[in-house]
């Protein structure tokens, strides 16, 4: 990472070419705000190694418990339990909840405000899981995080677009998805740990996400606000000053004249999710839907929730399987800083079809290899292909660090215009956390009946993605924000249909001579 003062340029065009150093203030504040990912992926890894203890399963879940020590039970089917999967799912199905929430006090309140009201949704959350009693309460906990979720989700990734230099602003975005590997890890490190408490490890387990959250929440009492958000609710003179500092530099002027702009136009917006099914819309509205859709369905979440579970089903003991996740949980986190080095140099196309190709072959010979090795009798791989199989996984989970896991969250954020930016990462989350839910609710029990062509099933989807990627998916790398439409859209061979001038919000139409004259006034 650039050292600080170092100045960057946020623009190559005309006219964009914004002087901009790398601060202490943007780092902090972006380090400090990316912990929201911290705490969304240490609740994405904690739950697949919580289900996998005895301890936890037999207190909540005894008919699985039972399941999992008989052995004429169906090595694919022991898990296979709806409330099981509720307590992971129930979190994300609170999070699409929310969103609708978050998009309003993002909007309105700001970005920094909605991260402090995810802090609060964390730590409470946090506690009714460490405390619960029994099943209503434990599902009570996941909600309240889910509810969190929510409000990160829909903050976070506009915070780290907004406030980071346009040069870098890929890199400082990932830090978000970065956390998120980070959190999974320590979630697998921990499980490996808490295991060996009896019978209270799961509680401990649960018990520590309070960490992410508190360092949350503290982050966002600390953060400054972005000056897009400012600046959109017409505190001009703070949004200023706050560019002034975040870019170390006195000379914002025509860096703040695009925002404000931006931003009269945002204004005279009344209705942004009705604004978003407009034509003019239709290629950021697609993109961001999709990309959320095949992210889940590259089968990583299937993956990351359940890793410890799905070691198991595959004859792994105890101890081999959390061993196993907390190795997949480190190659995550490796591969996520190459895409911190690599996506504003390479670019995001480049790496989501060498991805693709990569994540493609690896789940295919996964499938290829369970389907000889591992029936509903038999489990033992042996140890050869047993290390073959987790080789094979850690190459389809570091394919997707680098590629569709941080750039699923990143593309989005950075494409959306100002009057509709609120509304489509609401819209963003919402479909993430929709099919994180379906295929967090659904994977054991299409494990059961698909057994090894779950992964077969999933290489399929990562075709069709990479199909997607190769003709519909234009480059953003080094395009400023306020220019995606003119130098991305209106370039694109297929997207440039949608974007004639006269598809233009009424409103919009009614204020151009009025937002021209207050631009040039400032």
């Amino acid at each position: 990472m650039p050292a600080a003062g170092f100045s960057v340029s946020s623009g190559a065009a005309a006219g964009s070419h914004f002087e901009a150093k790398i601060t202490p203030v943007v780092i902090l504040s972006c380090v400090m705000a990316a912990t929201g990912g911290l705490m969304f992926g240490y609740d994405v890894g904690i739950s697949g190694g919580v289900t996998s203890m005895d301890d936890f399963l037999e207190k909540f879940f005894p008919a699985v418990y039972r399941r999992k020590h008989e052995t004429t039970e169906s090595n694919y089917c022991k898990y296979d339990s709806q409330g099981l999967q509720l307590f992971t799912s129930s979190l994300y199905l609170a999070g699409l909840t929310a969103t609708f929430f978050a998009s309003y006090t993002t909007r309105n309140f700001g970005r920094r405000p909605t991260m402090l009201i995810a802090g609060f949704f964390f730590i409470v959350g946090v506690v009714f899981n460490g405390a619960a009693q029994d099943l209503p309460m434990l599902i009570v906990g996941r909600i309240l995080l889910g509810c969190g979720v929510g409000f990160a989700n829909q903050a976070v990734p506009l915070f780290l677009s907004e406030i980071a230099p346009t040069r870098i602003r890929g890199g400082l975005n990932i830090l978000f998805q970065l956390n998120i590997t980070i959190g999974i890890l320590f979630a697998n490190l921990v499980n490996y740990g808490t295991d060996k408490i009896h019978p209270w490890g799961w509680r401990l387990s649960l018990s520590l996400a309070g960490i992410p959250a508190a360092l949350l929440t503290v982050g966002a009492l600390l953060v400054v606000e972005t000056p897009n958000s400012l600046i959109e609710r017409g505190r001009l003179e703070e949004g200023k000053a706050v560019l002034r500092k975040i870019r170390g530099t006195s000379n914002v002027d025509p860096e703040f004249e695009e925002i404000l702009a931006a931003s009269h136009a945002a204004n005279q917006v009344k209705h942004p999710f009705r604004n978003l099914l407009r034509r003019r819309s239709r290629p950021q509205l697609v993109i961001a839907v999709l990309l959320q859709i095949f992210q889940q369905f590259t089968g990583i979440n299937a993956i990351m929730f359940y890793a410890p579970v799905l070691f198991n089903t595959l004859g792994f003991k105890s101890d081999a399987s959390l061993y196993s996740a907390v190795i997949t949980g480190a190659v995550n986190v490796l591969s996520t800083v190459v895409s911190i080095y690599a996506v504003d140099r390479v670019g995001r196309r480049a790496l989501l079809l060498e991805a693709g190709a990569q994540m493609f072959v690896a789940q295919v010979v996964i499938a290829v290899v369970l389907g000889l090795k591992v029936t509903d009798s038999s489990d033992e791989l042996g140890r050869g292909w047993a290390i073959f199989v987790v080789i094979m996984v850690c190459t389809f989970v570091s394919s997707f660090a680098w590629s569709w896991g941080p750039l699923g969250w990143l593309i989005p954020s950075e494409t959306f215009p100002l009057e509709t930016r609120s509304a489509g990462q609401s819209v963003t989350v919402c479909v993430n956390l929709l099919f994180t839910f379906v295929i967090a609710q659904a994977f054991l029990s299409m494990l059961c009946h698909l057994k090894y062509g779950i992964f077969a099933f999933f290489s399929a989807w990562v075709l069709i993605m990479s199909i997607f990627v190769l003709f519909f998916l234009p480059e953003t790398k080094n395009v400023p924000i306020e220019e995606m439409a003119d130098r991305v859209w209106k370039q694109h061979w297929f997207w440039k249909r949608y974007m004639d001038d006269d598809d233009v919000d009424d409103d919009l139409k009614k204020n151009t001579n009025n937002n021209k004259g207050a631009v040039n006034g400032v």
